[in-house]
Order: structure tokens, then sequence, then C-alpha cells
């Protein structure tokens, strides 16, 4: 097999968040041949076909999470993620529905019951970087900033916004490296990972700035009470008291970055559509002639 080009692209997509995207913005009146809603699976194929046609990727993923209760933070942290209510039946049928329409266009189609969306596109990314790839992953989530490299990009697709490892800092205050041990320091209110009580963004950011990891910081908190940030002195005394949980939070911030998704280099390579499929699925969820000839050119 001829080498890949250093500047070969593998767009990895947050599935998930663009399904409850979807979701929430599209009206409740599609139904497909059963009367089910199917809101969701028009808009989130009305994007999939958008971003196929902007970029045509030869290389492509479309990650979900199918672990909102049994990743393996849930073990590690049984709270993580509790304060989330769990989609309704009526968007779980529509998740697997989207996933048929990803694995019909050719897409590969990552869905895994322990490990969430985050830590498969981490896996994949690093998997594939040692091909020669540099990544695009597709979402606004903050927590992929740890992912990028030089090379790679993040893409906010309903803003029309991308931004490389300068454009985390940028954001955040800190550097791609750095961004699990920010978190875990501040907390994501979004995950319901606590943090360290009473450290919030911006003092998280001028921490790591100074000590450069979480590690570091630990190691060495006797320096924080001479440091010019605000309330330096009680900020050393929540660090000694809660330094373990510190630790366990980012256990839960670090994505994972060894599952076995991109081996190879054609790992991700996008696959020819399945036309016959596509077909069914278009009759089945009752889309209308511009969304079937979009598909139809796709494949």
């Amino acid at each position: 097999m001829d080498p890949v080009s250093a500047d070969s692209l593998v767009h990895l997509v947050d599935g998930s968040l663009y399904v409850f995207r979807a979701w929430h913005s599209m009206p409740d009146e599609f139904h497909d041949q059963d009367g089910e809603s199917v809101n969701a699976v028009h808009g989130f194929t009305r994007f999939l076909c958008e971003l196929l046609e902007r970029t045509r990727a030869e290389h492509v993923a479309v990650a979900f999470d199918a672990s909102l209760t049994t990743s393996f933070r849930n073990a590690i942290y049984p709270a993580y993620k509790a304060n989330r209510d769990l989609p309704p039946p009526q968007l779980v049928r529509q998740f697997s529905l989207c996933r048929e329409i990803s694995a019909a266009l050719g897409l590969s189609v990552l869905n895994d019951h322990q490990y969430e969306a985050d830590d498969l596109i981490g896996s994949a990314l690093w998997g594939l970087r040692s091909h020669g790839f540099r990544g695009v992953i597709v979402s606004a989530d903050k927590d992929f900033g740890q992912l990028l490299g030089e090379h790679d990009e993040q893409w906010d697709f309903a803003k029309n916004v991308r931004w490389g490892p300068a454009g985390v800092f940028d954001k955040l205050g800190v550097h791609p490296h750095q961004v699990a041990d920010y978190l875990a320091l501040c907390g994501d209110a979004v995950d319901n990972i606590p943090g360290v009580p009473g450290i919030g963004a911006k003092t998280a950011a001028a921490l790591l700035a100074h000590f450069g990891s979480l590690d570091a910081l630990l190691d060495r908190i006797d320096e924080v009470p001479y440091l010019r940030i605000r309330g330096a002195a009680a900020c050393a005394v929540r660090l000694r008291e809660h330094a373990d949980q510190a630790l366990l939070c980012r256990r839960l911030t670090r994505i994972a970055l060894d599952i076995a998704v991109a081996e190879t280099a054609d790992a991700l390579r996008r696959r020819q559509g399945e036309a016959a499929t596509l077909d069914e699925l278009c009759e089945r969820l009752r889309f209308g002639p511009l969304t079937r000839s979009r598909l139809r050119a796709l494949i």
C-alpha cells in the first residue's frame, strides 16, 4: 500500500450532538410509515448531506453515544452525567435510524456501550495520525480541544467556525494538552463533574499557566499562596483538601485514546453507499424528493 500523504484528512463527526440539535430544532411534523416521529432523523440527514456535499470526505466516521449510563466513567464516579435526563424512547429509536442512514451512505459508524463518542473519536484520531492523517473534528464540544495536534482542526459546523490548537487557548486560556487538567480543576457542570470547589475557569487557567499540569500543581501546592492570583491562600487550602477529587475528575475529563477503532490507514475510508438500503430507508422515513436525490447523489 502506498503511504498516506501528510495532508490526508479524516473527518470525525460527533453524531450525537447533531441528532440532539435536530431533535430540538426540527418541528415535530415529520412521521414515518408507522406514524412515528422522525424529526431528528430528517434534521440529522440534512446535516449529513450538507457535510458530505461540502467536504467530499474520503475518510469519515460518525460517532454516537450509547453509554449514557454504562460508560466506564460511571463505574469510576456514579454521579457522572446523573444531572441529565435520559432520552425518551422516541428519540432512542431515532438515534438507531440515524446510525442506519450513516452506514447506508458508506460511513464508518462508531458506537460502544463502554466508551463515549469523545473516546471513539479520540482513539480514531490517534490511530490514524500515525498513518499521516490530520483530523477535522466536527463538533462544538469544548472537550475535544484536548485532542487537537498541530495540524488538526475542530469545526463547529452550525456556525461554520474552525479553530486549531491556538483557538483552544483563545477559548479556554489553556493549551490542548492542559484541557483535561483544566476541566478537572474547574469542573464541568454539563457532565456533572465537580472539580475543585471554589476554583473557577480563570483560576484554573492561571494555575496551569504557572505550573503546566495538574500533577505539578499538586506536587508544588506550597507555592500557590505566593502566586499573584485572587484568593491564592484560600485556593491552596482547597487544593490540599480536594487533591484526590481533582485527580478523580481528571480520570473523567481525559478522553480515552486506546480503543481499537482505526488500526490501519483504510480503517475509516468511506465505502460505496448502499442504494437499495437507502431507498428502503427513504420509503420508510417518508423522505421528500429533494432529500432522496441528495442521498442518491452521495453514493
